[in-house]
């Protein structure tokens, strides 16, 4: 079988970001955050004007490059997004503005996130992005579906985590984690699930009726 590696570099490298995006992505990299790729990010904005997000919510806010993604293909969408580092919450406010979004449709909410979401509205939100702390990825997909109304999406970059996912050799903590996941939530009836090799991996999970 043909290499995919070219094909994947060539999406990557041909996907246009936004300046204000391209910015935040400069600002991560001087951070050391590991933004979500530019093609990443382009079909997130898809998916979410797709199902015509109203209602984000994200797991992870970094300097707001994902955020800026999916508010690009939903701009009327009101985002509210989690991270711990209060630092990061005043870089990406600052990038939302530049971008146009009103204060009042972008709520940043700095804490832990196994903290906040118990507190948030049951099936109530369009769209769930999950892109937190990997050690504890599978509680934070366990609330994002617990969030995400019927026929939403559960999204989660990064999903094949460094490529280590499809190598069997590789059997730390988070890869071994995402492998079972995959294989539950692909016997599961309550939810269809595509993987997306973009980027780092996109995980797709649409909740459908029981």
């Amino acid at each position: 079988m043909p290499s995919k590696e070219l094909s994947w570099k060539y999406v990557e490298e041909t996907t246009v970001e936004p300046d204000v995006i391209a910015r935040a992505r400069a600002q991560s990299v001087e951070q050391g955050i590991d933004a979500v790729s530019p093609a990443t990010g382009a079909q997130l904005a898809l998916l979410c004007g797709a199902v015509d997000a109203q209602s984000i919510i994200e797991i992870g806010t970094g300097l707001g490059v994902s955020g800026l993604w999916m508010l690009n293909g939903a701009p009327h969408a009101h985002l509210t997004s989690i991270d711990l580092e209060a630092d990061h919450h005043e870089v990406a406010r600052t990038a939302f503005t530049d971008a146009g979004h009103p204060a009042a449709r972008v709520r940043l909410i700095t804490g832990r996130a196994l903290e906040v979401l118990p507190r948030m509205n049951e099936a109530s939100y369009d769209v769930v992005l999950v892109d937190g702390d990997a050690a504890n990825i599978l509680d934070y997909i366990a609330h994002a579906i617990r969030l995400v109304r019927v026929g939403g999406l559960v999204l989660v970059p990064h999903a094949l985590w460094r490529d280590f996912v499809p190598e069997p050799a590789k059997r730390d903590g988070v890869t071994a984690q995402l492998r079972g996941l995959l294989r539950e939530l692909r016997d599961s009836p309550a939810v269809r699930i595509a993987v997306s090799p973009v980027g780092d991996g996109l995980l797709q999970i649409l909740t459908v009726p029981e």
